[in-house]
């Protein structure tokens, strides 16, 4: 068994961190999740295993030294909330284009605009579309507890080299400012143990140097690198999506809901349950690659599903394309950082599906 500790989720993410043999942290403080850069700071990673952490001077700065450390086959990441996420798009976009691994986390806050500082959900489509410009993607994690803010940091990192693609976790204030018990994972040793035959390490007496770069000015090349990617996201979609589903097996309606939203819908299926009503909850995991497989088939089985988010509705989209137009679809939202509860949840679930149905 691992070490046992009371964390924030911030803290979790931070700590995961260094012992996933990180060996980078660019970063500015926002609310809801300056926890990271404080307890990394704190903590003095370089002293334990040599990891640096710098506080640069705005989140652009940071990501563009993320995309520099990640040239070099480092494990680096940076972490925001959504209008320092927001100001790392170009970045983003660069990093993915150039095809390099990292770790971008997001605990989301209320918007748009500087919003509040209340948690949301309300960022699923700027990290799940692309948000930044271009045909590109970046791997989605959604935790929704403590335990999996840490062990995603893990996860993330082996994702990212496994594509050299970007990976993103996508938390919210809710997770980020709880505190759970954990075990923590034990350390990592600060060896990649991935192919590093890209990366810009200066010419060797068995290589030439290497180059990386997202800029093509012959559009036909762009497009052939743009297939390449396109390429891999499918393998994506074929090899690494994850999701959880409870009490699917007899269910009748179904909860789609991720983060905090799910944990919230775990308690609307008992609250369902006790009234005589068959809920389940499917719980993506990867909000890329998205579980539309196992939505469509059990959109064969269940007559309705609501989409539960902190947000106007942005994840309902995906729910819809995935079923098709099967059964019906809802959505039921709380959004501006409020945070719904189980039991408006259900009478949703009542209102918007089961009556409609039946």
């Amino acid at each position: 068994m691992g070490e046992i500790r009371l964390m924030k989720g911030n803290e979790a993410i931070a700590e995961a961190a260094i012992r996933a043999g990180c060996d980078a942290y660019f970063g500015y403080p926002i609310t809801p999740q300056s926890e990271v850069l404080e307890y990394l700071m704190a903590e003095k990673p370089h002293e334990r295993t040599g990891m640096v952490v710098l506080q640069a001077e705005s989140e652009v700065a940071a990501i563009n030294m993320v995309y520099g450390a990640a040239c070099t086959g480092k494990k680096v990441m940076t972490s925001s909330s959504s209008p320092g996420i927001s100001l790392m798009q170009e970045g983003i976009s660069y990093i993915a284009g150039a095809e390099l691994p990292c770790l971008i986390v997001n605990v989301v806050r209320g918007g748009p605009g500087l919003g509040t500082i209340q948690p949301s959900q309300a960022d699923y489509f700027q990290a799940t579309k692309g948000g930044g410009h271009g045909d590109y993607r970046l791997i989605v994690l959604a935790p929704s507890s403590v335990q999996e803010m840490a062990d995603f940091v893990k996860l993330a990192f082996d994702l990212a080299f496994k594509y050299r693609n970007p990976a993103m976790i996508l938390s919210d204030g809710v997770i980020g400012q709880m505190m759970e018990k954990i075990e923590l994972f034990e350390p990592i040793p600060r060896v990649n143990e991935f192919d590093q035959s890209w990366v810009t390490t200066g010419k060797t007496p068995d290589r030439q140097r290497n180059i990386i770069t997202s800029l093509n000015l012959d559009p036909y090349l762009q497009e052939e690198h743009n297939h390449h990617l396109q390429e891999k996201y499918a393998r994506m979609r074929r090899e690494d999506v994850r999701y959880e589903a409870i009490a699917c097996d007899d269910a009748d309606y179904l909860f789609v809901a991720y983060g905090s939203s799910a944990r919230i819908c775990q308690k609307a299926v008992q609250l369902a349950r006790k009234k005589g009503i068959k809920a389940g909850l499917l719980r993506p995991i990867t909000l890329f690659p998205f579980p539309e497989k196992i939505l469509g088939d059990l959109s064969q089985s269940v007559k309705g599903m609501l989409a539960v988010e902190m947000s106007a509705g942005q994840m309902v989209e995906d729910v819809r394309l995935a079923v098709n137009g099967k059964i019906p679809v809802e959505h039921f939202g709380r959004f501006g950082g409020v945070v719904h509860s189980p039991e408006e949840v259900l009478e949703a679930l009542e209102e918007k599906i089961v009556k409609p149905v039946v």
